[in-house]
C-alpha cells in the first residue's frame, strides 16, 4: 500500500509550490524575449523545481534527441498533467494542448508564454492549421511533443493512437521519437494515484501531495524517420513502440477519429 504524507508536509509542499508557480509566472513573463537556449534551460530548471517539491523522482532511459538535430517531434502516451513537466525535465519542448488551457487561470498565462501550440478540439477544420504551425516550428529548430492518445489513461493501457497531428511530421520531414510514460509507487507498482482521471486539477494535485514519493520513468525509443510514411503507418509505428517498452496492451478503436487533444 503506498505510504501518504503527513498533513503538515502537505502543508508545506502546497506553499513551496504556490511560491514556485508564482516564480515561473514571473519568468513567464520575460520568457518570449529570450535566445532558444536560455529558454530550454528556464523551462528545464522550472520543471525539476517543480518535480522535487512534489517528490516525483525521475528516471530517463534511451538516447534523447541530439540539439544538432534540426526537427524533432516527440509523441507520448498520456497519463497526467505531470507528463508535460517530466518531459520538460529532461528533454525541454513545446507542446500541443487544447484551446480551453490557454483560458485557464494561471496555467494558461504560463502556457501561452511558454510557447503552447493550442487547437481547437471541436473544429476538425483546426487540425490543417495546427499542422501547419507545428510543421513551422519544427522548421525552426524547436521541439514540438503531442499526446496522441488524445485523453489520459491510468497508466495499465495504451490508448489508440489517433493520426492527425501525425502530418506535421511528414510535411516537416522530421524525426519522430516515441517517449513511455510510466509512473510507479514506493512499492514499485503503478501508481495510479499519478493520473489524471478526475476532472478536478485541485483533486488531482491533492492525491499527488499526499503521496511520500512517485518514481517517473521516461523511455526515448529509437526515432523514425517520417518523409517516407504517411501518418497512419506513424501512429501505428510508435504507439507499438511504447506499448513494447512499457509491456502493456493497446485498445484499438474501429474507425480512425480525429483525435482532439491532451486531457490535461
Amino acid at each position: 500500500m503506498q505510504k501518504k504524507t503527513p498533513p503538515l508536509l502537505r502543508i508545506i509542499r502546497l506553499i513551496r509550490l504556490l511560491f514556485h508557480v508564482t516564480s515561473g509566472l514571473l519568468q513567464s513573463i520575460v520568457y518570449p524575449y529570450f535566445p532558444l537556449h536560455i529558454q530550454r534551460n528556464m523551462m528545464q530548471s522550472w520543471a525539476s523545481g517543480l518535480l522535487s517539491i512534489l517528490a516525483i523522482r525521475l528516471c530517463s532511459q534511451g538516447r534523447l534527441p541530439a540539439l544538432e538535430v534540426p526537427r524533432v517531434l516527440l509523441a507520448a502516451n498520456h497519463i497526467s498533467w505531470l507528463d508535460v513537466c517530466v518531459l520538460m525535465a529532461v528533454c525541454p519542448t513545446r507542446f500541443v494542448a487544447k484551446a480551453e488551457i490557454s483560458r485557464w487561470p494561471v496555467l494558461g498565462l504560463l502556457s501561452r508564454n511558454a510557447g503552447t501550440l493550442f487547437i481547437e478540439r471541436a473544429k476538425r477544420s483546426d487540425t490543417l492549421r495546427i499542422n501547419q504551425q507545428i510543421s513551422d516550428v519544427l522548421d525552426k529548430g524547436e521541439r514540438v511533443t503531442i499526446f496522441p492518445e488524445g485523453t489520459t489513461t491510468d497508466g495499465t493501457q495504451i490508448n489508440h493512437f489517433h493520426a492527425s497531428l501525425l502530418q506535421s511530421a511528414v510535411t516537416a520531414d522530421a524525426l519522430l521519437y516515441p517517449v513511455a510514460i510510466r509512473y510507479r509507487d514506493n512499492a514499485g507498482n503503478i501508481c495510479k494515484d499519478a493520473a489524471y482521471i478526475d476532472p478536478s486539477l485541485i483533486l488531482s494535485l491533492k492525491k499527488i501531495l499526499s503521496l511520500t514519493s512517485i518514481d517517473a520513468e521516461l523511455t526515448f525509443n529509437q526515432p523514425i524517420p517520417c518523409g517516407m510514411k504517411n501518418r497512419r503507418e506513424l501512429a501505428r509505428l510508435s504507439e507499438q513502440a511504447i506499448a513494447s517498452a512499457l509491456s502493456l496492451p493497446i485498445v484499438h478503436m474501429e474507425v480512425e477519429k480525429f483525435s482532439g487533444l491532451p486531457n490535461e
